[in-house]
């Protein structure tokens, strides 16, 4: 299972690095580039929705393996665009294959942290982080050395493909289905006021990760005039904060509890920003968005948790309701920044993020948590595993 997280990750990493070079082979300019992206996240939010209704029917296992399946074909094709039309369809099936494969590996997770009855969430997606770390050192490297696209996603799909096939035995078993129901009428009849609560958390999470992986760079180097290298420097910083909180996150989150543990991760988000930007250096500026990183690294993966133990759901059905919640914090969170920015400068349009870290510090008092020890991983949800 870790293994889909660290192919989700290489795919997307490898691809973000090779960008500026398909781009350079299909002729886009900015403008027309960002049309072409719109194409990503309609192929994510329809498979996002098909995810949701159909988890129960069909299995998270055997969603995961179609959208794991889908990335590694795709990759090689998309380093292959030669013309807009080609490069439109390959980001498509791109966001197709992570709107299932998303969704689908939380769920597995889920149910493998129900078993082991102690949190792992936070350690897969840690795998996630390292994929997009070595994805993107792959494509930098092969860039380095004149390798085109096409070879080096391939070469990357093919080893993917192996450790793929090498562990999908090892894959959890898909939950028991919910029989005699529609998946549309279950979830209809299921969705309850805390699992939108956790939604509307996820969202806002998400919105701040977007806010600093979009404006990060930008703030240090252009609002602060601190130059290129700091801007890479800061959104490095925020980067490896993320992965590294990651690796710890499920041991702190097992002796705080789930809602103790989303609140102080937010307060240590909304006190760094606004400490950052109210000092407004450069330094105060890297601090500040490393703190973003391990403040919000394992709110997401936290949620995750939660939704996918709510009773009556299989653990699909309830992180299916958190993927599709995020899917609008792409689209709202840094096109808000930068309206603002034009208003009252970048410095101050940042404060939104330290909003919503406030937010979800008093939204999350309404979480039901359980005490240490995460006893909730042991109960089973309306669609338990197999043991």
């Amino acid at each position: 299972m870790s293994v889909e997280f660290l192919l989700m990750g290489c795919v997307t990493g490898s691809w973000a690095a090779r960008i500026p070079d398909v781009r350079a082979q299909v002729q886009l300019d900015d403008a027309r580039w960002g049309v072409a992206i719109v194409a990503v996240t309609i192929g994510s939010l329809l498979s996002t929705v098909v995810t949701l209704a159909f988890v129960a029917r069909w299995g998270s296992r055997r969603l995961a393996l179609g959208g794991a399946s889908v990335l590694i074909l795709v990759a090689p094709f998309l380093g292959a665009s030669k013309d807009p039309l080609h490069l439109v369809v390959g980001l498509a099936l791109l966001g197709i294959g992570t709107g299932l494969l998303a969704p689908s590996m939380n769920a597995q997770a889920v149910e493998v942290e129900r078993r082991y009855q102690r949190r792992i969430m936070s350690s897969v997606h840690a795998c996630f982080s390292l994929g997009q770390l070595l994805g993107g050192a792959a494509g930098i490297a092969a860039a380095h050395y004149a390798v085109t696209p096409t070879h080096q996603l391939t070469a990357s799909s093919a080893v993917l493909a192996a450790l793929l096939a090498a562990t999908v035995r090892q894959l959890p078993a898909d939950p028991v289905r919910i029989p005699r129901e529609g998946p549309a009428s279950t979830m209809r009849s299921r969705i309850s006021p805390q699992l939108l609560l956790l939604a509307v958390v996820a969202l806002l999470a998400s919105i701040n990760e977007g806010v600093a992986v979009q404006w990060s760079a930008q703030y240090s180097a252009v609002t602060l005039a601190a130059g290129t290298g700091i801007g890479a420097a800061t959104f490095t910083t925020f980067s490896i904060a993320m992965a590294t909180s990651r690796l710890f996150g499920d041991r702190i989150t097992h002796l705080l509890g789930a809602r103790r543990f989303i609140q102080v991760s937010e307060a240590v988000v909304a006190v760094g920003l606004a400490g950052g930007l109210l000092i407004g250096t450069p330094a105060a500026a890297i601090v500040a968005f490393a703190l973003v990183g391990v403040g919000s690294a394992c709110i997401v993966p936290t949620v995750m948790t939660l939704a996918g133990t709510q009773p009556g759901l299989t653990a699909g059905q309830g992180v299916g309701v958190i993927a599709l919640a995020q899917w609008p914090a792409f689209l709202l969170g840094p096109p808000m920044v930068g309206l603002l920015a034009g208003a009252v400068g970048l410095r101050w349009a940042l404060l939104l993020a330290v909003a919503a870290a406030a937010l979800i510090v008093f939204l999350a008092q309404h979480v039901a948590s359980t005490a240490p020890g995460d006893a909730v991983l042991a109960t089973g949800s309306g669609g338990s595993a197999s043991p």
